[in-house]
């Protein structure tokens, strides 16, 4: 176990936290400016249409005890608005805080897309994370302004987003599916064979965004969880060959459809905690499946079982969706003809040419 956290841990350094490089983000907009601001705590400054005309406005990222607010500790408000081009639709977003000084909840068109610490009474600091939050596809209004809103907590000291990059990412060559199951899904950590079941209530479970790990829902946990949506099936997909693309998840999984498996990747043991992890976490997975599995004329259940080892845990990346067995092989083409011209331009064929 311990040689498999450090290789994790190896991997994660050497590609770098966000990913950034390896999934061929782009910067969409950069977010470092002036951010409209207030002092106080209310849960409609979170809403994309809240008249924010007669709110302060400080630099982001810098504390905000050095934009006037010197002493303030408690809670405050950050909200900008930002033009997401319709070139990028159809694909999530990934959106960079920077550090914030202690506690944030983020919000995309008023959808919470995450959060880090723990907010009073049960005070939690996340001072020295850095934050990068996925926007779901379904939270964006493309071609348009999106309006984000940061709601902060600070105990003591420096206060609000105080450093390191703040921007929207999109992602370049990404797989888009025909029908997007990234939002809200109902989410409890634990472990039932119930929880597969088609007809199992999952009406008190939480609502929890994916992609995200589930640290940044405030779950800070190891172990196994579940993950249910309900969904009706595209009429355009009604006759098509398809594949059910789960994104990334870290660490395994068992996925069911109606109650019925139909992919994993890695093995979830009896005794979850001696599973080999391996690389498992990086791995994009899509299960084909057959068209007997899926409910034309009514709804739809997946269950997502998930084991998470160590560090973080959960759906964490996208996309998520079906898509049709002819895009899924085209986008593999791709990738492969992608890996194929990065390596003749590798430093060694360079250097013997």
């Amino acid at each position: 176990m311990l040689n498999s956290i450090l290789n994790k841990i190896i991997l994660i350094t050497a590609l770098g936290i966000s990913f950034i490089a390896a999934q061929e983000w782009e910067r969409i907009s950069n977010l470092k400016g002036y951010w409209k601001f207030a002092i106080g705590d209310d849960t409609e400054w979170s809403l994309p249409g809240y008249n924010d005309k007669n709110w302060d406005e400080i630099f982001a990222p810098s504390p905000w005890e050095n934009q006037g607010f010197a002493g303030y500790n408690g809670y405050g408000w950050y909200r900008t608005k930002v033009l997401v081009p319709q070139s990028a639709a159809g694909s999530s977003l990934l959106l960079k805080m920077g550090y914030i000084d202690d506690v944030d909840e983020v919000y995309f068109n008023g959808k919470l897309i995450g959060r880090s610490g723990e907010f009073p009474p049960s005070f939690i600091t996340a001072y020295n994370q850095f934050r990068e939050y996925t926007v779901p596809s379904s939270f964006v209004n493309y071609g348009k302004e999106n309006s984000i809103a940061v709601r902060v907590y600070d105990i003591q000291i420096e206060g609000g987003i105080v450093g390191g990059e703040v921007a929207l990412y999109g992602r370049k060559n990404m797989l888009r599916v025909n029908q997007n199951f990234e939002g809200e899904w109902k989410f409890i950590p634990g472990d039932a064979p119930k929880f597969s079941r088609k007809d199992f209530d999952d009406s008190k479970w939480k609502n929890i965004i994916v992609p995200s790990y589930w640290e940044s829902e405030g779950y800070n946990y190891d172990g196994v969880a579940w993950y249910r949506k309900e969904f009706r099936l595209s009429p355009e997909l009604y006759d098509k060959n398809l594949v059910l693309v789960m994104g990334k998840i870290d660490d395994l999984d068992e996925v069911y459809l109606n109650g019925k498996l139909v992919g994993s990747t890695g093995i979830i043991k009896d005794d979850p905690s001696r599973s080999d992890l391996g690389d498992n976490w990086m791995s994009l997975r899509g299960y084909f499946i057959n068209k007997s599995d899926l409910n034309k004329n009514g709804t739809n259940v997946i269950a997502v079982r998930v084991y998470d080892g160590y560090i973080n845990g959960g759906i964490y990346d996208g996309p998520l969706g079906l898509t049709t067995q002819e895009k899924y092989t085209q986008y593999w083409k791709q990738v492969k003809d992608r890996e194929k011209a990065k390596k003749k331009d590798s430093f060694w064929d360079i250097f013997w040419r």
